[in-house]
C-alpha cells in the first residue's frame, strides 16, 4: 500500500541513484580526459615507457603506451583507432597520417635519430666486415636472417636500403625471416631462431642476449629518425608530455638507451 513514508523512500533511493550515476559520469569523463594515448614504433616504446612512468608520478594523468610497427600504427590511426600522440621510426608513416588529415597542424617534429647494426646471438663469435661482399653471405650461410617487414617496418625499410647500396640485397634476401616489429626481428637471434639480424643500436644495446656484429655505414641508407606529432583528437594533457620529451629528464633516458638527435 502505497503512503508518503513510501513516497519518500522511493524519492531518496532515485535521488541516490541519480547522484551515483552523474558521479560515474564526471568520473569517467575526467579519467578520459586525463588519459595519454600514445601510438609508438616498438623500438621507443621502452624507453618511452620509462620516461611516462617518471613522468605521471604525482599527477592525475595516465599514459597508455601501444608500441607496434610504424605503418600498423599509422594505417590503426587512419582506422579510427583511439590515439593522442604518434610516434614513428621513419618519415614515411608522419607523412602518410599528415596527408590523410589526422594529425594537428605544426605540431610534428623530429624527436631522435638512431643507428642500424647486424647483431648475432652473444655466444655466435662471428665476425662480418661490409667492405667484403663475401663476408656477410658467408657468415649467414644456409641459415636466417632476421628482417623486419620492409612495407610496414621502418627498420626493414632501412635494411633493405643499405643492403642494396652494400650490393648485398640479392644474395642475402632469399635468406630473410620477416618480423612484424624489429623488437620481434632483435628476439628471433636471441632466441636462436635466426643466425643474424638486423635492427636498430638501441634495440641491441638492450639485448643482453645478442652481440653487435657490425654496424651499417650511414651513408647507405636515409638517416634514422623519429618524428613525433598530436593526432587531431589530442587535448592538452598530451601536448604537455610531448613537450616533456623535448626535456633534460626525457632527454637523459634517451640518450641512455642509445639514441641520438635526429639528423637535420
Amino acid at each position: 500500500m502505497y503512503n508518503d513514508q513510501t513516497g519518500i523512500t522511493f524519492m531518496k533511493k532515485s535521488l541516490a541513484l541519480v547522484a551515483a550515476l552523474a558521479l560515474g559520469l564526471l568520473t569517467s569523463a575526467a579519467s578520459a580526459a586525463d588519459q595519454i594515448r600514445i601510438f609508438a614504433a616498438a623500438s621507443v616504446a621502452p624507453s618511452l615507457q620509462k620516461i611516462a612512468d617518471t613522468y605521471k608520478t604525482g599527477k592525475d594523468v595516465e599514459v597508455q603506451i601501444t608500441p607496434a610497427a610504424s605503418g600498423a600504427l599509422a594505417k590503426q590511426i587512419e582506422a579510427g583507432a583511439p590515439a593522442d600522440v604518434f610516434i614513428s621510426a621513419d618519415l614515411k608513416w608522419m607523412t602518410y597520417v599528415v596527408d590523410k588529415g589526422l594529425m594537428k597542424d605544426g605540431s610534428t617534429f623530429n624527436l631522435l635519430g638512431n643507428s642500424l647494426v647486424l647483431v648475432a646471438a652473444k655466444d655466435d663469435k662471428v665476425a662480418v666486415d661490409f667492405a667484403d661482399k663475401a663476408s656477410l653471405p658467408a657468415v649467414l650461410g644456409e641459415e636466417r636472417l632476421a628482417v623486419g617487414e620492409a612495407k610496414s617496418v621502418p627498420a626493414g625499410a632501412y635494411a633493405e636500403a643499405a643492403l642494396k647500396s652494400l650490393g648485398l640485397y640479392d644474395t642475402v634476401s632469399p635468406r630473410f625471416a620477416p618480423a612484424e616489429n624489429v623488437r620481434v626481428a632483435l628476439q628471433m637471434v636471441a632466441r636462436g631462431e635466426a643466425k643474424l639480424g638486423i635492427v636498430y643500436g638501441t634495440d641491441a644495446a638492450a639485448e643482453p642476449g645478442v652481440a653487435v656484429v657490425a654496424t651499417f655505414p650511414e651513408t647507405s641508407h636515409e638517416p634514422i629518425v623519429y618524428p613525433i606529432g598530436l593526432t587531431k583528437d589530442a587535448g592538452q594533457a598530451a601536448a604537455d608530455f610531448v613537450a616533456y620529451l623535448k626535456g633534460p629528464e626525457a632527454d637523459a633516458v634517451f640518450t641512455a638507451a642509445g639514441f641520438t638527435k635526429p639528423a637535420e
